[in-house]
């Protein structure tokens, strides 16, 4: 089991990063160019820069049973066919169950946003959802290392 994280606009990656440590587990951060991370702790891969690219390098590199660290869709629908976890900076887990409706979800909201109309974003950040995103990324270690 290995921990890899999509650092690009990851507002977690201390966090995982912190769990991995005490939990003796093998952490690699997933940056391009425009976001280099250095973490002690951490192997970083740092890729050219281009759409997707860091989503790529992390589906080319993620093995059965690695917990990725991501918020985008289709990079989770991509970890899930390979028999990984998933969870987003919230501490949602990525299912095969709800990728579905998640991905038809970002379908809508594109045709939305081509079409001229405007989406609302996300709230500031909540310390509950550092909390949220801990306690949930310390669950899964402790369900897949047993």
């Amino acid at each position: 089991m290995r921990i890899l994280i999509d650092a690009d606009g990851c507002p977690v990656v201390d966090i995982a990063l912190k769990t991995a440590r005490e939990k003796n587990i093998e952490a690699h951060i997933f940056c391009d160019t425009c976001h280099v991370f250095e973490k002690d702790g951490a192997e970083t891969h740092v890729v050219p820069k281009g759409a997707d690219s860091a989503d790529f390098a992390i589906a080319n590199f993620v093995k059965c049973r690695d917990i990725v660290i991501t918020q985008d869709y289709g990079l989770a629908s991509m970890v899930l066919s390979r028999d990984a976890i998933c969870i987003n900076q919230d501490g949602c887990e990525y299912t095969e169950e709800n990728i579905d409706g998640l991905l038809f979800a970002r379908h809508t909201a594109k045709k939305v946003r081509n079409a001229g109309g405007r989406i609302k974003g996300p709230p500031k950040r909540t310390k509950e959802q550092d909390v949220r995103f801990s306690e949930k990324l310390v669950e899964i270690t402790e369900r897949f290392c047993k």
